[in-house]
């Protein structure tokens, strides 16, 4: 867990950082990276969480009902966000008037997110029965990069101030080790069962796969055929599935 929880923090914080000195990105690379993670965390959803969900309760129907929460979740937090989770990079108009509020709002709803996020990996250490694997946490990694790289790209723009926008930054790579450190306190504290914390898993589940279908079907424009697009993000779920397998 000590692991996770730093690697979580560093790779959000490096991908910020590099806002602060590339502050233009290729949009075509750019897209493809995030086709490629949304990807394997799409097949990662499939292939691996919701087995492992759905095969923990005799009452599957009722535990879908969490899944599609957590997906509706996910459409309110994005309407604060503006989409950041998933790679959403800002663009700064001319006339735009600046709102440090609307940069808060958008990092209160990725913290509650990334708190979510940060339960997810608590799963298979708190139920023996569903061993936990590395392929989860970098699904979330290389949905974490890109997540924190179009949130500084925000903060910066809508801030104008490194400095606080540093502070925010690390705020926000604290979320998901924080709600991963959490989890295991309630779990090991008996505060939460694990048939509860099972609810809370099929929630973060619902986002998981809000986030990893927008990814995708964002980065078509008008949802045209793309065969490099479409290569990569079947390059993404091979990899996904490889890894399942073998770790």
């Amino acid at each position: 867990m000590i692991f996770d929880c730093i690697i979580l923090f560093i790779v959000a914080l490096a991908s910020g950082l590099v806002a602060f000195y590339v502050p233009k990105v290729s949009s075509g690379n750019y897209k493809l990276a995030l086709v490629f993670a949304g990807s394997y965390l799409f097949s990662i959803t499939i292939i691996h969480i919701f087995p492992d969900l759905f095969t923990s309760t005799d009452n599957a129907s009722f535990l879908a009902v969490f899944v599609l929460a957590g997906f509706f979740l996910q459409q309110c937090l994005e309407f604060f966000s503006s989409g950041v989770e998933h790679g959403h990079i800002h663009k700064h108009d001319i006339g735009h008037a600046h709102k440090e509020s609307s940069a808060i709002w958008v990092l209160l709803a990725l913290g509650a997110h990334s708190l979510l996020e940060g339960s997810l990996l608590m799963h298979g250490l708190s139920n023996p029965d569903h061993p936990n694997s590395k392929t989860i946490l970098w699904g979330i990694l290389l949905h974490k990069a890109p997540e924190a790289f179009a949130l500084m790209s925000v903060l910066l723009c809508e801030i104008e101030n490194k400095k606080k926008a540093l502070v925010y930054l690390i705020l926000f790579a604290a979320a998901s080790p924080i709600g991963l450190i959490a989890s295991d306190l309630l779990i090991e504290s008996n505060l939460i069962s694990v048939k509860a914390f099972t609810y809370l898993f099929a929630l973060v589940s619902g986002n998981f796969l809000h986030i990893s279908t927008t990814i995708v079907f964002e980065s078509s424009v008008d949802h045209k055929f793309n065969a490099k697009k479409l290569g990569v993000a079947l390059v993404a779920a091979l990899i996904a599935v490889s890894a399942e397998v073998l770790f």
